[in-house]
């Protein structure tokens, strides 16, 4: 069969960064045992979108069409950069946790009913916060809540539904969050 881009977007991709595909089901502990590469160092990909602004990346989690996309495009439009769409290769450098999308992928963002756009490629970046599309927000000040990948702990938000979410998260990523 041809290779297109369309059958681009479905495979993990892991050979491109020689590890297992993984989704995080539960965001606010850790992974499940099966869902890390080979060893507590070794890089990964999982489903996730990322968007870097300022410097660090917010990785957006959720099962297939949850928003990722979505999120990832109203973000960029905010003026956040987009680093991977629908997988995240991660690594830890330099006690960093850093991502960035496998070659095949980069610089394309699916928009559903428009079809894929492109887009410029920023990364590597630093992620430094987790969006958990999944997990719906139900709190008025939610508790910090966090996520531990690769051995490193990222704070998570859930899905708050409402417009300004996308710029909170910017606003998030640039000066943090008071306690």
């Amino acid at each position: 069969m041809p290779i297109s881009a369309l059958n681009l977007w479905v495979p993990a991709l892991s050979l491109d960064c020689r590890c297992e595909t993984a989704y995080f089901a539960h965001a606010t502990g850790a992974p499940e045992p099966g869902q890390l590469g080979h060893g507590p160092d070794a890089p990964l990909i999982i489903h996730a979108s990322c968007v870097a602004f300022g410097g660090a990346a917010v990785g957006i989690l959720g099962p297939s069409g949850q928003g990722k996309s979505g999120l990832a495009l109203q973000l960029m439009a905010l003026g956040g950069a987009l680093v991977a769409d629908d997988r995240t290769c991660l690594w830890r450098q330099d006690g960093q946790l850093m991502a960035d999308a496998p070659a095949p992928l980069r610089g394309r963002i699916e928009a559903r009913g428009v079809g894929i756009l492109n887009a410029r490629a920023n990364g590597p970046a630093p992620l430094r916060l987790w969006v958990d599309l999944a997990q719906k927000e139900t709190q008025r000040l939610p508790p910090m809540r966090q996520c531990h990948c690769l051995g490193l702990s990222r704070p998570v938000l859930h899905n708050v539904d409402s417009a300004y979410f996308p710029a909170a998260i910017l606003q998030y990523l640039a000066v943090g969050r008071s306690e």
